[in-house]
């Protein structure tokens, strides 16, 4: 399963059809779809996600998958960026023959990206993103409620929660019916993945270590996301996308230059240059890696506030929701304290020393 496309001396032609077979093979061997599954391919116009819809749509014509195939795109109102990428994927649609569904944050609530960045800042924009999407995912929905609305609106709906839940409902009730899909197919690659764990190894993110290399996460969910590039290197999907002159957008998103993962990336892209299969290999150590029967894990509950699985009382949307509504947007960075609920307090009786997993790091400014 991995790749070795960089040690061998192939034409042009045989790479086409050695990166496509490797694909196809990852796919069948880990069985990621079966027919008749309408599948969502989350569409940025990027190249990666251009490539794989591609080649998803290539194969599954080619080796009669049987999946509906579709685009998903999200427009989160990010001038000078998301606009343009939209462009390309509005090209995409034609070029594949694909069905594209775009859904507008600013259509459906009235907010763009710009406008939340306007009120929490550059700083830990990313933190703010990637934890209302990620944590809404997993959320015990009725099964009528779409893709879009677990994954997309409803982390929007947490930024701007009303007091009433009955606002809460109405609102994910109006975007249930936008979509209804089997599974999520994403363009996460190699390098992603291999940054991922080094990423959780950095935080001691134990939790997310034992997950984050499975190529199929959310099965006990309502919707399952596969990665069929977890094996494919950058460079490769760069090089098939170039030669294959495929229509991509190439500009980063304006607000992620400062984010943590970026570091990450880079340290990926030094090991890469000296020794090519240390990303493959830093995927297979998070494989294999075994967590000590000693090792004290999360508890898994739901937060008293919104339901949402939790390991403390209140789950991390909550705790940064009430940063933003107190006007302490840094309240919910770094790790939980206390009670989870925001007020920092120590309770247990006795307790003088601080906990060796909350104490400051010193003032380096990431």
């Amino acid at each position: 399963m991995m790749l070795s496309i960089f040690v061998l001396k192939i034409c042009r032609e045989c790479f086409y059809e050695v990166f496509e077979e490797e694909i196809h093979q990852v796919i069948v061997q880990n069985r990621l779809f079966k027919s008749g599954e309408r599948v969502a391919i989350g569409a940025s116009g990027g190249k990666d996600s251009t490539v794989l819809a591609y080649v998803l749509s290539e194969l599954n014509r080619r080796h009669n998958y049987g999946l509906d195939l579709f685009l998903l795109s999200i427009d989160e109102g990010i001038t000078g960026y998301r606009d343009d990428s939209l462009e390309t994927v509005k090209r995409n649609e034609v070029q594949y023959g694909l069905p594209l569904q775009i859904v507008s944050y600013k259509d459906l609530y009235g907010w763009t990206m710009d406008d939340i960045v306007k009120m929490i800042g550059l700083k830990n924009n990313c933190t703010f993103c990637g934890v209302f999407r990620r944590q809404v995912i997993a959320f015990p929905l009725h099964s009528k409620h779409s893709l879009f609305t677990q994954k997309f609106i409803i982390p929007i709906i947490f930024c701007f929660m009303p007091s009433s839940l009955i606002d809460f409902l109405k609102a994910l009730d109006r975007g249930a019916t936008l979509l209804k899909v089997d599974k999520l197919v994403t363009g996460h690659n190699a390098d992603d993945i291999a940054e991922t764990v080094l990423l959780n190894i950095l935080r001691g993110d134990i939790a997310r270590l034992s997950r984050c290399t499975s190529i199929t996460t959310g099965e006990d969910g309502p919707i399952p996301r596969c990665k069929p590039f977890k094996y494919t290197y950058e460079k490769e999907i760069v090089m098939y996308a170039y030669f294959k002159k495929l229509d991509y957008f190439s500009t980063e998103c304006i607000y992620s230059p400062n984010a943590y993962r970026g570091f990450a990336r880079e340290f990926i892209k030094d090991l890469e240059r000296l020794r090519p299969r240390a990303i493959l290999d830093i995927i297979k150590s998070g494989e294999d890696f075994r967590i000590a029967t000693t090792t004290k894990m999360p508890e898994q509950g739901t937060c008293e506030r919104c339901g949402y699985i939790s390991s403390q009382k209140w789950c991390k949307a909550c705790v940064l929701l009430e940063g933003l509504n107190r006007g302490l947007p840094k309240m919910g960075i770094g790790r939980p304290r206390g009670n989870g609920n925001g007020d920092n307090k120590h309770t247990e009786a006795g307790s003088t020393a601080k906990s060796i997993e909350s104490k400051q790091c010193g003032s380096l400014d990431f």
